[in-house]
Parts: structure tokens; sequence; C-alpha cells
């Protein structure tokens, strides 16, 4: 008898707020699937965030379960390229928040000055729209020549795309726009060539940076830099995960460097707090300090 009043139970949930129970057990099944299978670990990424990616491969792919879509991605690897693309966040713009990069033409190039040589990290580097950005700025205060930057992302499609310099033509306006508006000092399309494809940054803009695959939630530092800029991808991770980048951070930054990180991203209340100071009043830039 306790047998059956324990079945009709459990069955009364999934009526009453029992399937989204279930919901969160096929997608940490799925997660932890897809980190024994490829080692890609996706197991602390926001969930809500994580959710929403999950059900639309499910659409895309006309399946109804999470569970169906598990069982796919572990025999089509067409199927886990795809879901491992939704999982990557590429929403990334040239000169994005104009106002970063004044600021940090302002606070952090007057010290990278001070350098004989200069190591740059962009962290989750997307199709490297950022990266561009930076080398355009470092190239107009003087500092290209002597500065090596490591662009890197998990994801090796975009990584290609990066590398490529190819953008579409249409958002060029915006770019312009953005680049004025950074404290810009040149033509913004002095820096690529019209093609039949769109638009093509010119190659010397990344004859000094280094375009590799890094995953932020299991890959380890690779180096010191003078600056780490890694904006808008935090937001993406849990509290835990977080952290765990934070650490990564903080050995890879040497002393005195400037962790850059989006408007909506904060040093404050992470383990390693109190090893910053704001670098600027404004921008989410942080000096290392112990």
């Amino acid at each position: 008898m306790k047998r059956n009043r324990s079945l009709t139970s459990s069955a009364g949930e999934l009526h009453d707020g029992g399937q989204e129970k279930l919901e969160k057990i096929e997608i940490e099944l799925l997660l932890q699937g897809l980190y024994s299978w490829c080692g890609y670990d996706f197991r602390n990424y926001s969930y809500n965030s994580i959710r929403r990616r999950i059900w639309h491969r499910i659409h895309a792919e006309k399946l109804t379960t999470i569970s169906g879509l598990l069982e796919k991605v572990l025999h089509d690897t067409n199927c886990l390229k795809r879901l491992i693309a939704d999982f990557s966040i590429n929403v990334t713009e040239m000169f994005r928040d104009p106002l970063f990069f004044l600021d940090f033409r302002d606070k952090v190039i007057p010290v990278l000055r001070t350098y004989p040589s200069i190591r740059i990290w962009h962290a989750g580097c997307s199709t490297g729209e950022e990266v561009y950005s930076m080398a355009i700025l470092l190239q107009e205060e003087g500092l290209y020549d002597k500065v090596k930057i490591y662009a890197t992302d998990m994801n090796a499609d975009v990584l290609r795309k990066a590398k490529s310099g190819l953008f579409p033509l249409e958002k060029m306006r915006q770019y312009t726009s953005n680049y004025i508006h950074s404290g810009g000092k040149e033509a913004f399309s002095d820096y690529y060539n019209v093609t039949g494809g769109g638009v093509k940054f010119h190659s010397y803009l990344t004859k000094n940076v280094v375009f590799a695959q890094h995953n932020l939630v299991t890959d380890r530092s690779f180096n010191e830099f003078h600056v780490i800029l890694c904006r808008n991808v935090l937001i993406y991770f849990n509290k835990p995960l977080q952290n765990k980048v934070h650490e990564l951070f903080y050995e890879s930054l040497g002393m005195f460097g400037v962790l850059a990180l989006g408007d909506k991203e904060s040093i404050a209340f992470t383990d390693k707090a109190d090893c910053y100071e704001p670098a600027s009043m404004n921008q989410k830039l942080y000096k290392k300090i112990k």
C-alpha cells in the first residue's frame, strides 16, 4: 500500500508543478551527457539562459523533449555542433559601449605607455569585433607595435570568422557611430575595404593577434597579462562559476594589471573583490592591487 501511495503521489506531482522538476532533471542529464561525451562543460551556466537555448534547439530540430535532444546530440555530430553554437554567446559589435573605450583611452592607455611590451587577453572574443576595436584604438595611440593580443573563445567556428576580418557592410553605419563616440581619431572607413561579401578589415590589424581556442570553464591560465577583457560573458554563468573564472583572471593578471568587465558585471561580491580597486569611476575597469 505504501508503494502505491508513493506512485500516486509522484503522478500527482507531475500535474502540480512536478513537470518543472522533471524538466530540470532532463537538463542536468543533457549537460552531464555533453560534458562526459565531448568535454564541453555548461553545467554551471545560468539556468534560465541555458534552458531557453535548449528549447530553441529542440524546436529547431523538430523534437518534443529534452531527452530526445540528448539522444540526438549523442548520435548526430551535426546536431551536437548546432547545440554547442547555441550555447556560445556571440552578441557583440565594434566599439560596443563607446564610453567604455573612451575611458580606456583616458585611464588605461597612459599606464600601458610605461611598459616596454604589452600583453592583452580578450577572453570570450566571439567573432572578433572587440578585438579589431582594440587593435584600432592601440594603433591610434601608437602602442600597437609593442602589443600582443590573445583572442580566445571556446567556439572554433566564431574564431575562424574573427580571424577572417570579414563583417557585414550594413553594420558599418552603427560601428562608425560607435567609433566616433569612443574617441576615434581617424576616418573609420580607412580601416577596411568594401568587398563583394561585405567589408574586410586590413590585415595589419591582426598581425599582433593570436586567435586560439580556450574554454573559461575548463582551461587554465596560459600567460601573464597587463589587461584582460571579458565583457558580457560572466552574466551567463552562475555564482560558483563566476568565482572560478575570477580566480583564473586573478592568476593571469600581473600586479597593477587591469580587468575589464561588461556594464552589467562587477568584481563586487566575488571572492577576489578585495584584490582590486576601481581604475575608472564610470566604467567596469579594475586594477589589481594585491
